[in-house]
């Protein structure tokens, strides 16, 4: 698996997936998730509503609207939107959309930080957690996947957490 952490806007991307941190719900009110629904359509909410509730450590893969990726991989950290999560939940979230993106063939996907908004993980522990099951992951596929950042100041976690990753 090669990994690239970049700035940038996860809804713009050109990848098989997205994954979209949410909630059991499938409710899309908040920070990405509110930007994959503004940008790409109701329909990415509407069909995941329809396959709530989702559980938290699990993964549901709907339609990606008008955006210009696949799909959209929704990953539950908390039951209900404005709730708290754990970093043990980053790590189920990140995990489960591994897997999903694997029985879907995704070559690629984009991950924003999972659990850093409204559920209030620390961007530098979601980061770790993140890498760690990135790593563990030991499937052909995803065989790449972008770490992306929404702002410069979030980059230096995600490439702190590759860098510890990588020591022996």
């Amino acid at each position: 698996m090669v990994i690239h952490v970049a700035v940038g806007d996860l809804t713009q991307l050109t990848v098989d997936a997205i994954v979209n941190p949410s909630n059991s719900l499938g409710l899309m009110v908040s920070g990405i998730s509110a930007a994959i629904r503004e940008k790409g359509g109701p329909a990415i909410e509407d069909e995941a509503k329809s396959l709530a509730p989702i559980a938290v450590g699990a993964a549901v893969v709907t339609t990606a609207g008008e955006l210009f990726t696949k799909a959209v991989i929704h990953v539950p950290t908390v039951e209900e939107p404005g709730q708290k999560a754990g970093v043990e939940n980053v790590r189920r979230a990140t995990r489960a959309a591994l897997l999903a993106a694997a029985r879907l063939n995704h070559q690629t996907i984009a991950f924003p930080a999972i659990g850093t908004g409204p559920s209030g993980v620390p961007f530098d522990e979601a980061a770790r957690a993140m890498v760690d099951e990135l790593r563990a992951h030991k499937q052909p596929l995803p065989a790449t996947v972008y770490l992306i950042a929404s702002r410069a100041e979030q980059v230096p976690p995600f490439e702190d957490a590759l860098r510890l990753a990588s020591q022996p």
